[in-house]
């Protein structure tokens, strides 16, 4: 398996108001066409962010496989994982840390009720644990993750962190140690945060382009420059490891799609159907579609 096969390009989401008329056709009737089997036609991926603040109901996700696979059956789901398991309660206002983490038992049962729906149908990729940036390297939060990493064995858990103390090598072993996935993220500038890593610490990778900017990320658009020095840590990521996903999170105004569609191209250096209404947004797509 060449490299570029292992790589699925998603994007964060796919339900947004303003994606319609951008990238889904406007008045698309929802009820024929799920915005799903519309994406799945141009990507092998998404990420679900709305598992982050909600359950995942079982019945959704196997509308969502069922969706995906008519049009893309090599098409995956990568999850976040819903927030009180990465994110201070509200019982405990401050930074978040372990001591301030505080899921419940009915947390567990209704996040596993998703997920196993999910993974019985084989388009579970990935689980991603969304830490804050106040998350800090500390030993209790190093525990932490590991009591996470037993907890969600199961599943392929990657691990999003964005304070600077998590960029040592001494990280990159404790993660490869747990067989967990260091989420490598693009987001600059964020003040005490690290990007542009390459690192593979189980067999998936896992990247997000968030997006660059103070304020202003979900509507950045990355230019073709910017995207080929993620080309080639996405590669450098794939050459061990058994699949990579790759995540645009810079969803306003559909620009994830964009993005999402050029690091496709550059990735497989083949030409890529887009929809006749993004060229008409994003014209500059021509070049490649």
């Amino acid at each position: 398996m060449n490299s570029a096969s292992k790589i699925l390009v998603g994007t964060s989401g796919w339900s947004y108001e303003d994606w319609d008329g951008v990238f889904y056709p406007l008045g698309m009737d929802r009820r024929r066409e799920h915005p799903l089997t519309y994406l799945a036609q141009y990507f092998d991926m998404v990420e679900i962010n709305t598992s982050l603040n909600e359950y995942i109901k079982p019945e959704w996700a196997k509308v969502w496989a069922k969706r995906v696979d008519a049009v893309n059956p090599q098409f995956k789901f990568t999850a976040k994982l819903y927030n009180s398991f990465s994110h201070a309660s509200q019982d405990r206002p401050g930074p978040t840390s372990a001591a301030s983490i505080n899921p419940s038992h009915q947390d567990e049962i209704r996040v596993r009720e998703g997920l196993d729906s999910l993974a019985s149908t084989g388009k579970l990729g990935a689980v991603l644990v969304q830490f804050p940036i106040s998350y800090r390297n500390t030993p209790l939060n190093r525990e932490y993750i590991g009591t996470l990493a037993h907890r969600f064995r199961e599943f392929p858990l990657a691990i999003e962190l964005h304070d600077d103390s998590w960029n040592t090598q001494e990280t990159v072993r404790h993660f490869s140690e747990l067989q967990i996935a260091f989420c490598n993220v693009d987001a600059w500038p964020v003040l005490e945060s690290f990007e542009g890593t390459e690192y593979l610490t189980s067999p998936i990778g896992y990247v997000r382009l968030n997006g660059r900017g103070v304020g202003t990320r979900a509507s950045y658009l990355y230019n073709a420059t910017e995207l080929k020095v993620w080309v080639g840590k996405i590669q450098t990521i794939a050459q061990d490891a058994k699949a990579v996903y790759v995540v645009t999170n810079n969803i306003v105004g559909a620009k994830a799609v964009v993005n999402g569609l050029q690091l496709k191209q550059m990735l497989t250096g083949n030409s890529l159907e887009a929809p006749e209404v993004l060229l008409r947004q994003y014209p500059n797509l021509r070049q490649i579609a």
